[in-house]
């Protein structure tokens, strides 16, 4: 008789605690199960022995989002990936989420964990993924290194994907929250295939898409990425989501990744509806793998690698 295991549906667990923070990634997919401190949760929680949902905190690679029908050409070749969302006929956030990766090091405050992408009919290359967690004072950073192992040039691209929470996550918590992200421009999108139709200036649609100064969400629906954000000194944008009374969440990531998708989670008659934010750093846009745009393209041998950071807000 087969013993069961005792392994987690989410894989082995990691916890970390350090300067005031309190995280646990799950082996399944590197996924940031938790992440809370004395105020609270920072993102969306779920269960060690509840397959994750919807993405929550998943690693989206070797791209992040969607590929039209899972189709795209790389060097004179034409590659047909899974369909994996039925709905709008895509391929979706990539092939690392149910990746159970490995722990090469762990102690209280940190976690290096590792995957491999393996060579398959759709993305025939062999990509090695190393994913460190560090808690810390200012939060925790999140740094996935990328390495192709494969003989040959590989495309590639990767996105986080938290749900933040400026405070108790509840039906329609985030219409009474405020974001602030500076970002000069948005990518349209068909809102039957959540594919892209255009790069505008968020300007043109100040009223939806316009946060360069904190603005109450209300009823904002937004399932859009944004670009030609503004960075410090050392390269990094941030989005600032916050509750009334200024306790909120800041993620901030580096210039490796130009893009941030940003969801709201509408979802009409269900508990999840508008509960909470998804801010994803991504190193290229929606259907990138056709478009181009900011793919990464990896010479056998070579690494990428990209960070962001979580922290609190008003504490």
């Amino acid at each position: 008789m087969a013993v069961p295991s005792t392994t987690p549906a989410s894989g082995a667990q990691y916890p970390l605690r350090a300067g005031g923070y309190q995280a646990v990634i799950a082996g399944v997919g590197a996924s940031l199960r938790v992440l809370r401190d004395g105020e609270g949760d920072l993102v969306v929680p779920f269960d060690a022995d509840e397959p994750r949902p919807a993405m929550r905190g998943a690693l989206l690679a070797p791209w992040p989002n969607r590929t039209a029908d899972g189709r795209y050409r790389f060097g004179g070749v034409e590659h047909r990936l899974p369909v994996n969302e039925p709905a709008t006929g895509n391929a979706s956030h990539g092939l690392a989420a149910d990746l159970v990766f490995e722990a090469v090091e762990h102690d209280a405050a940190s976690v290096l964990l590792r995957a491999t992408i393996p060579a398959q009919p759709g993305y025939p290359w062999r990509v090695r993924l190393d994913v460190r967690f560090a808690l810390g004072p200012g939060g925790l950073e999140q740094r996935v290194t990328a390495v192709n192992e494969s003989d040959a040039v590989a495309p590639f691209g990767v996105g986080g994907h938290p749900y933040l929470l400026a405070g108790p996550h509840a039906t329609g918590a985030i219409d009474a929250w405020s974001l602030e992200l500076r970002a000069e421009r948005v990518l349209l999108i068909d809102d039957e295939r959540m594919l892209p139709t255009g790069l505008v200036a968020v300007r043109e649609h100040a009223e939806r898409f316009d946060f360069h100064y904190p603005r109450v969400l209300g009823g904002t629906e937004l399932n859009h990425a944004f670009t030609e954000l503004e960075r410090d000194d050392a390269g990094w944008a941030r989005a600032r989501l916050t509750a009334p009374g200024g306790l909120g969440v800041e993620i901030a990531w580096d210039a490796a990744s130009p893009w941030a998708q940003l969801y709201t989670v509408d979802l009409p008659g269900t508990a999840e509806h508008r509960h909470a934010l998804a801010i994803e750093p991504m190193s290229c846009p929606p259907d990138a793998l056709n478009s181009g745009r900011d793919l990464v393209v990896l010479p056998p041998g070579a690494s990428f690698e990209t960070a962001w950071v979580i922290r609190r807000l008003g504490r």
